[in-house]
């Protein structure tokens, strides 16, 4: 296919039923389990799954988990129970701030982000880690900043020390093993599989968490970009309000866009630059294309290949040592 704004165009009534065919065959046949379970987040690419997991087995046979915790917005859990509802899927609520805080979760965040800013309250202030918004124009490392909120609308950032973010990180990573715990219990429970939510976006580039949503039984678009998945979510009947939905992490006290948190570029234009690498589509005629400079989609070229070879532990198997 010639590149053009179009390349990514798939059949979503095609791609639908050739994954319902695999999740059906994995999940019954090899797996021998009775239905699926699904952590529904409010976003669009658990949205999509979930459509997809009541097309392979039947509304009676999914459960949605819905995982809120200290952090998470109350639009998340109101918007997919209202999908859950709309699909005819049971809907249960697992909050899990008491564990998390059990864990010394908040407390291990709060204690790296007061080493950046020791008057932080993190009964009154709010905080995200975001990274340079300029990847077309300067292709800038990916190096992390922690924005603090006042009540009032101020804004500070610094940039953040390596041992700060480490622990940031660690202690927010603790958010999605435990949702991921939350998942394979009910599993067990009912011999039902674990759906994973994780596109191609996230998987290739590193923007998931190991043994955290980045564990699962099968992975049904995993494949898809994440352009790919909203016009699966179109076909699906995913409700207008989270297709309308500006993707989050969901994961710190501010809200913050997976694009100023990883991703760095609106995903329409991502997705095209990524495939013309992936397909070694020369520089000059995505840009053509794109209508941007090649040394714009040069930075991008760099950026997809830099992360993707950083991440790359985090899509190695164990290794076993013989």
């Amino acid at each position: 296919m010639e590149f053009g704004t179009d390349v990514l165009t798939i059949n979503p009534e095609h791609e639908t039923a050739h994954i319902v065919s695999k999740m059906r065959q994995s999940v019954q046949h090899d797996f021998r389990r009775k239905g699926a379970i699904v952590g529904l987040s409010g976003g669009i690419d658990s949205a999509t799954v979930l459509g997809l997991a009541v097309k392979a087995f039947g509304p009676s046979r999914v459960l949605a988990v819905m995982m809120p915790e200290a952090h998470s917005s109350p639009i998340s859990e109101e918007y997919a129970a209202r999908l859950a509802a709309q699909y005819e899927v049971v809907a249960i609520t697992e909050d899990l701030t008491a564990g998390l805080a059990g864990l010394g979760c908040y407390t291990r965040q709060n204690d790296a982000v007061r080493s950046v800013f020791p008057d932080y309250d993190p009964s009154l202030d709010e905080i995200k880690l975001v990274l340079p918004a300029d990847l077309l124009e300067r292709g800038s490392l990916n190096v992390y900043s922690l924005s603090l909120t006042r009540p009032g609308g101020e804004e500070r950032r610094k940039v953040l020390p390596v041992a700060a973010y480490l622990q940031i990180v660690a202690a927010s990573n603790m958010k999605q093993r435990a949702r991921m715990l939350m998942l394979y219990y009910h599993a067990e429970e009912r011999n039902y599989a674990v759906i994973g939510t994780a596109n191609r976006n996230e998987h290739a580039q590193g923007f998931f968490v190991k043994y955290g949503d980045g564990g699962a039984d099968i992975q049904p678009i995993q494949h898809l970009y994440k352009t790919q998945v909203y016009q699966l979510a179109e076909y699906l009947g995913v409700t207008q309000e989270i297709i309308d939905r500006t993707p989050t992490t969901d994961t710190y006290s501010a809200e913050c866009s997976q694009e100023e948190f990883y991703f760095r570029l609106p995903f329409k234009q991502m997705d095209l630059i990524w495939y013309g690498l992936d397909n070694d589509i020369p520089a000059a005629k995505v840009a053509t294309a794109l209508e941007i400079s090649v040394i714009q989609v040069e930075n991008v070229y760099r950026d997809l290949a830099q992360k993707a070879r950083s991440t790359e532990y985090l899509r190695a198997k164990p290794l076993m040592v013989r």
